[in-house]
């Protein structure tokens, strides 16, 4: 790699770096405040907070690092050409083909970045936050142990108790039952105490008394009671098989495990269409990032040439494209012609603006030649003239 190829690698690949961590630090910040929930209403720790939020990163860096390209390359092309370095680069003879050499070779970090975020990291971060989300929703134990708050055990059954006791008993305990619409019971205790025993988990009410009133009837029951138990594992929800989405499928999976007999996969079998061509579509897109990028800016502009038109233009279209393929993708979902077309978008935007920015420098050679054929025309013409005409021309 020349000096002139890695001056230009460097600037590229720290804009990327910070556009990435960056971009990523903001958005992956928006999501975690909107996961506090787990931590303020289900009683979850700062760690389990931490890597909910975390696995959400393989996603973010997938969408991000085209992106974070574009804008690099945008960056650094608009300074070379503010201070005037790819005049002199043009100047002296180097080709636009140096000038994009280490651009490609950065595209296909990217490329080779966004291939391994979607054909792997994502879908076992995905697969691995529904694991975990579905623990938290069945920790009952970790729920009930919210002081002073009204808890949904289940769908129907109320749990609240006032304040919490020396040795983790709880105090002032409330349990409101309507999960049978003709029978409606409401226990309270004095004390209340989650137990292990044999694996089991159990709740244990103490001094305490039960109010049934069945549907249709004006006067309830009463009974007091010295000890009630409660089995807290009938409320577990994680206890069957989990469904994984599409996007949690595992591309080898998707691409030969796929058991189209399976009432599952039927239902929705366009939606793992879909996501398996997408996933090996996004590294396309890098690409045609480049492509469009380098058309806008690659050609040197002098400084009374505005680059305002050429940076909105190349941002257009970028928004284009995702668009087209946002569309194509909802498209191959409903009907398998939608395929072919999720591969076409970024083919043909690579395609166009590889056009554009390969018409953009040939004006500058064609000049070039030209000159030099005019040249020649011009040395040729003076030899055939007379001695004399020579002389006076």
């Amino acid at each position: 790699m020349l000096m002139v190829e890695r001056y230009i690698f460097r600037l590229a690949a720290v804009a990327f770096a910070a556009c990435l961590v960056a971009l990523t630090a903001i958005i992956w910040l928006s999501q975690a405040l909107r996961e506090l929930n787990l931590v303020t209403g289900k009683g979850q720790t700062i760690l389990i907070f931490l890597e909910v939020t975390l696995l959400g990163i393989p996603a973010l860096v997938m969408i991000i690092a085209p992106l974070a390209l574009f804008i690099a390359i945008l960056y650094t092309l608009n300074r070379l050409n503010s201070d005037s370095e790819l005049i002199v680069m043009s100047a002296a003879g180097i080709s636009p083909l140096t000038i994009l050499r280490p651009f490609a070779i950065l595209t296909l970090i990217v490329c080779t970045l966004v291939g391994t975020m979607t054909l792997y990291a994502m879908p076992e971060s995905f697969r691995s936050l529904r694991t975990l989300i579905s623990k938290v929703r069945a920790d009952v134990v970790t729920r009930i142990l919210q002081e002073g708050k009204f808890v949904d055990l289940d769908k129907g059954l109320v749990f609240h108790f006032r304040e919490r006791l020396q040795g983790g008993a709880m105090g002032g305990v409330m349990i409101h039952d309507s999960r049978d619409p003709r029978l409606h019971s409401v226990y309270l205790a004095e004390r209340g105490q989650v137990v292990e025993v044999d694996q089991a988990t159990y709740l244990i009410l103490e001094k305490g008394s039960m109010q049934r009133q069945e549907s249709g009837q004006r006067g309830a029951s009463l009974i007091a009671f010295a000890r009630y138990v409660f089995d807290l594992d009938q409320f577990e929800q994680a206890g069957g098989q989990i469904q994984f989405k599409p996007r949690e499928w595992r591309t080898g999976e998707l691409l030969f495990n796929l058991d189209r007999s399976d009432s599952y996969v039927r239902a929705i079998y366009g939606r793992f269409r879909a996501e398996l061509h997408d996933r090996l579509t996004n590294p396309l897109y890098p690409l045609a990032t480049l492509a469009i990028a380098f058309a806008a800016l690659g050609n040197p502009r002098t400084t009374r040439q505005g680059r305002g038109q050429a940076i909105f233009g190349a941002v257009v279209a970028l928004i284009a494209m995702r668009i087209a393929g946002f569309a194509a993708a909802s498209f191959a979902v409903r009907s398998a012609y939608g395929v072919p077309l999720m591969y076409l978008v970024p083919i043909t935007a690579t395609g166009i603006a590889a056009m554009m920015a390969w018409r953009s420098v040939r004006p500058i050679k064609r000049s070039q030649a030209m000159d030099r054929l005019w040249d020649l025309v011009s040395a040729l013409a003076m030899r055939l003239l007379p001695s004399g005409r020579r002389s006076a021309a």
